[in-house]
């Protein structure tokens, strides 16, 4: 019998991504917005604070056995900006964040585009889990200087794969899975959750 989870996000972009790799896992997968949970505000000044503020929302309105992620992309040469406010750095969407990073990125030269994709997600068995599961992982890489790709969502058209010599936005989804920040950290909850006989 497949264990019911819900979700505690809202960007269909994570959603997919979560649907896939969890799907395949075993995992009945529900978004919050089925359950009509609205977004809670994030408070938290790291990831793993607004992972686990996202995940006792949603647990706490469904009743339900919750994950959340917090993720964005921090880039070295702007002291780890725009980092746990990626989603919301210019307050109009992904076309006017991937705009004003590479605004800011303009006069950076290539060996100093260093960044990473970085993502904490949180599993909460209910809404007063004293000891969450949390796994973290990170994807190293580049600012390009324009974009490119299409796939992928937020910053993955300006964020360049050493290892594949593409964007993240070239990148074919389920190859993406295995090497993303996402996937990996994806990854090691599942490996949390079955060691906890979750």
């Amino acid at each position: 019998m497949s264990k019911k989870v819900v979700l505690a996000s809202g960007n269909q972009g994570k959603l997919r991504e979560f649907f896939r790799i969890l799907g395949s896992a075993g995992f009945e997968i529900a978004s919050q917005s089925t359950y009509d949970v609205i977004d809670v505000p994030e408070t938290g000044l790291t990831f793993v604070e607004n992972a686990i503020i996202k995940a006792r929302n949603a647990s706490k309105h469904t009743g339900l056995p919750a994950l959340a992620d917090d993720s964005g992309i921090e880039v070295d040469a702007l002291n780890g900006r725009p980092g746990i406010y990626s989603s919301r750095y210019s307050g109009e969407g992904d076309d006017a964040n991937n705009s004003k990073l590479l605004e800011e990125m303009k006069d950076v030269p290539d060996e100093k585009r260093t960044a990473r994709f970085r993502c904490c997600i949180v599993y909460m068995r209910h809404a007063e889990d004293p000891s969450p599961l949390i796994a973290d992982a990170s994807w190293e890489g580049t600012i390009l200087h324009e974009l490119s790709g299409v796939n992928g969502f937020g910053y993955d058209p300006l964020f360049f794969v050493p290892t594949h010599g593409i964007s993240s936005a070239e990148l074919d989804p389920d190859e993406k899975n295995q090497i993303s920040h996402r996937g990996k950290a994806l990854e090691k909850i599942l490996q949390l959750m079955s060691e906890s006989n979750v």
